[in-house]
């Protein structure tokens, strides 16, 4: 069976049927496997390392900005839950509670986490006493349960990896600015590390975090044209604060409550590098966050010398702090060649006999399929330099083609036509409650973000003019 065959019968047709291709990726590249419990997932070491590298890499950048990490408890009282009124409204349908423990039945019932701002600003409340303990900015890495309908691996499951950050400041905009903050740390990110590129913005009324006063998002599209919220960050005003008196006594004498914010992102991001970066061989995966980052394969490594060269570019990749993975086993060059395209392995490299013979290496471009050699003596600098070529030209890669579909609108049957074409929608918006309700009526889409500047002249339902322009897309 020819290699291009026997590699696209093992997953579906990604221009066909995208959400089977999706399926087959997370299952058969050994991501995920589905819990026994409906909805969950069991995240295989394979992804895992993907969220790993993910965490290592946000963490540092949260440092740098002054965030801490701690932990909090994973159940929640539900008195706690029920003091911010919108807030409990927003979750009460995802909630899932604990109502009997040690075979006796509890006398409060206790949330499982679907986010944690009334636990952490209940400890917040003891612990902030003066404006000098103030700012207070923690993260924590923690799982947390949405008792989810509709499911799907990384997209949205039940109960799902993830950070989220919880900050209180003196002053209203001491918070704005820690917010915005955030979602700059977040689109860079997805740009540097994901090589993703993402729309931000504030979200409508209608789509913000329950509780909150403001809500940011983070937009990727997807390679079907839909978009994936990959990320927000949320100015909480002094709800919380109130809810949980939280207070500080100011350096005028005066008792104020804080100003908070709350921020995170989750495994859905690996859910979003599949969905942006892949084709039909499988996974495209960005250097910075790839498991394996080049792979050796040997050619007749029953040849004198071939496996023990192997071995030792492998070793001097590795002490470069490249992720190198040597595959030894006895499956043939074409089976690993398809089985670690189908991983998403940045780099391929092929050495056999006649590459020693001219002291050089045939390498493989996972993300163009392109070849090329490169001299076994300068190994180390030129597989580094292409791993950072490689991530600058997948997000070019990906950016141009968001451009591409990113469509304007000035009627409704304009903007049904683009995103049934695909696209993001850039149209004008009234600001009307009832307008966006009815995009989302006639062409299931939502309002994304709203666009920082509103070049729009009218609204694209009533035909009124435009408060705002806004990026339409039918979403996950």
């Amino acid at each position: 069976m020819a290699k291009d065959t026997q590699f696209v019968s093992q997953i579906a047709d990604i221009e066909r049927d995208f959400p089977q291709w999706y399926t087959d990726v997370v299952l058969k590249t050994k991501l995920v496997d589905y819990g026994p419990v409906k909805g969950t997932m069991v995240i295989r070491p394979y992804g895992y390392a993907i969220w790993e590298n993910i965490q290592r890499e946000l963490d540092a950048r949260f440092r740098e900005t002054g965030c801490e990490n701690a932990y909090f408890p994973l159940l929640i009282p539900m008195s706690y839950m029920t003091k911010e009124a919108e807030h409990v409204e927003g979750f009460a349908p995802e909630v899932a509670v604990v109502t009997h423990a040690g075979g006796e039945k509890l006398a409060e019932p206790l949330c499982i986490r679907p986010t944690s701002e009334t636990i952490i600003g209940s400890m917040y409340s003891k612990w902030i006493q003066s404006y000098r303990d103030l700012p207070v900015v923690m993260n924590q890495w923690c799982n947390v349960m949405r008792w989810e309908k509709t499911t799907r691996p990384f997209l949205r499951t039940s109960e799902f990896l993830w950070q989220e950050g919880h900050s209180v400041h003196a002053s209203e905009e001491e918070a704005m600015a820690r917010t915005l903050q955030m979602l700059r740390v977040y689109e860079e990110f997805a740009r540097d590390c994901l090589s993703m590129p993402v729309l931000t913005g504030r979200k409508t009324e209608k789509e913000k975090f329950a509780g909150a006063v403001a809500t940011f998002g983070m937009e990727a599209m997807m390679h079907d044209g839909k978009s994936l919220q990959a990320g927000t960050t949320h100015y909480l005003g002094q709800n919380f604060s109130k809810s949980f008196d939280i207070r500080f006594l100011d350096s005028d004498g005066s008792l104020k409550y804080g100003y908070t914010t709350s921020f995170g992102v989750s495994t859905r991001l690996i859910g979003a590098i599949i969905m942006t970066h892949g084709d039909q061989r499988g996974l495209v995966l960005p250097p910075v966050v790839a498991p394996v980052q080049a792979v050796i394969v040997p050619i007749a490594s029953k040849k004198e010398g071939v496996t023990e060269a192997c071995r030792a570019l492998k070793e001097r990749l590795a002490r470069t702090g490249i992720r190198v993975k040597l595959d030894d086993s006895d499956n043939s060059p074409g089976w690993k060649f398809n089985e670690w395209e189908m991983k998403g392995v940045p780099v391929r490299i092929e050495l056999g006999p006649r590459d020693l013979e001219g002291g050089k290496m045939l390498v493989c471009r996972r993300d163009t399929l392109e070849k090329s050699e490169i001299f076994l003596d300068a190994a180390e600098e030129g597989i580094s330099a292409l791993l950072k070529q490689i991530a600058v030209q997948m997000y070019e890669a990906a950016a141009a083609r968001m451009r591409k579909r990113i469509v304007g609108a000035q009627t409704a049957e304009q903007l049904l036509n683009g995103v049934n074409g695909g696209n993001f929608v850039r149209a004008g918006w009234c600001g009307c409650r009832e307008c966006e309700d009815k995009v989302k009526e006639f062409a299931q889409a939502t309002a994304r973000v709203l666009a920082e500047e509103n070049d729009a002249q009218t609204c694209v339902v009533c035909g009124k003019k435009a408060a705002h322009t806004v990026i339409f897309a039918r979403a996950y």
